[in-house]
């Protein structure tokens, strides 16, 4: 409650605020539809029961997950040093939250779903190594981190999407297909809320460790190895991210849902349950910060590529891989820019 309270009395720690809750504003429009995406493409769900159930198991996602560990809150507090003079790193914080946000924006406009995970990782870095001046500033341990997520998050994603639909079709290959119908309708409907759950587990702990990060910097204090996350975060972060995704996640729906695979629900709900078991290893393995981004859509990409690889939109893949490659040095430079900008103007 006293954190609470001191967000009224300290200008630096207002405006940080402000602009978290603008990242996980966007965040909400541009990363968490992705859950629901296949479930309303599939019509197992209309988009407004969707985005209420999102809303739903992104708060116990960000809750529960944060009850168990917070080692991804942790792995993003500690990626990027942000040590020394803590009116010029608060500065360099807001240079980098800022820069996700424009970076986001941009993508959402034109309905590309990039990762916001990514973006993150990638301002934060880029505002450090304005402040630091060099590339200290930067925690390699943790950015391997990163890396290892990149990677095992597309093999387990796409591996499993192939697998879990290649394995159900084997298992209900000489059922009547209309007798189906409504165990994969709440099949889906399961995996897109164990998919929204996992995206609050997963984006809600990055958020708050950038949050926690803000706090720490405006009372002059360096960021500790391991600390508790109030609950009023908690509740705060879900709620902001909820309603970012009634607000402005249509876009990012049509891309994944509609225009990547035509899915049937079976499909629908595959792509899901192996996403979220994808994302599910790795924020218990080591607290990986990964793209729920990213293994949604490969995850879709492997059910695709179990029926013919023809049956993926390679041009809808090829925006977002592209947009994915560059997210990093494009967010990191802006970071850096915007950052340095910051400073010069304020310090």
């Amino acid at each position: 409650m006293e954190t609470l309270l001191s967000l009224f009395s300290n200008p630096a720690l207002i405006i940080t605020t402000i602009l978290t809750i603008g990242v996980i504003l966007v965040n909400g429009w541009t990363d968490a539809p992705n859950a629901i995406a296949t479930a309303i493409g599939t019509r197992a769900m209309k988009p407004r029961d969707a985005i209420i159930m999102a809303a739903i198991c992104n708060f116990l996602g960000v809750l529960i997950m944060t009850l168990i560990n917070t080692n991804v809150v942790i792995t993003i507090s500690n990626m990027v040093d942000f040590s020394g003079n803590s009116h010029a790193a608060s500065i360099a914080l807001m240079g980098a939250l800022a820069s996700i946000v424009i970076w986001a924006t941009a993508a959402w406009y034109f309905g590309i779903p990039t990762s916001e995970s990514h973006a993150l990782i990638a301002g934060l870095t880029g505002a450090a190594v304005a402040y630091q001046g060099s590339f200290k500033g930067v925690n390699g341990t943790e950015w391997v981190k990163v890396m290892m997520g990149l990677v095992i998050s597309t093999i387990i994603g796409f591996g499993l999407g192939w697998a879990i639909t290649r394995i159900i079709e084997s298992l209900f290959k000489n059922i009547d297909r209309r007798k189906t119908t409504g165990f994969f309708r709440n099949l889906q409907i399961g995996g897109a809320a164990s998919m929204a759950f996992m995206h609050g587990a997963q984006d809600g702990q990055k958020f708050m460790g950038v949050f926690l990060i803000g706090i720490y910097l405006s009372q002059g204090k360096a960021v500790p190895p391991s600390f508790t996350i109030p609950f009023w975060m908690i509740i705060l972060t879900s709620v902001i991210m909820a309603f970012g995704t009634s607000v402005g996640g249509h876009r990012i729906i049509k891309s994944v849902g509609l225009d990547m695979v035509k899915l049937e629900t079976y499909q629908g709900a595959s792509a899901d349950i192996a996403a979220s078991i994808a994302l599910l290893f790795a924020t218990l393995f080591k607290g990986m910060p990964v793209s729920t981004t990213h293994t949604k859509t490969t995850a879709i990409m492997g059910v695709g590529a179990s029926r013919r690889i023809r049956s993926v939109n390679w041009g809808i893949v090829k925006e977002m891989v592209l947009a994915w490659v560059l997210t990093f040095p494009g967010c990191g430079l802006l970071g850096y820019l915007v950052t340095k900008l910051l400073m010069l103007i304020l310090v």
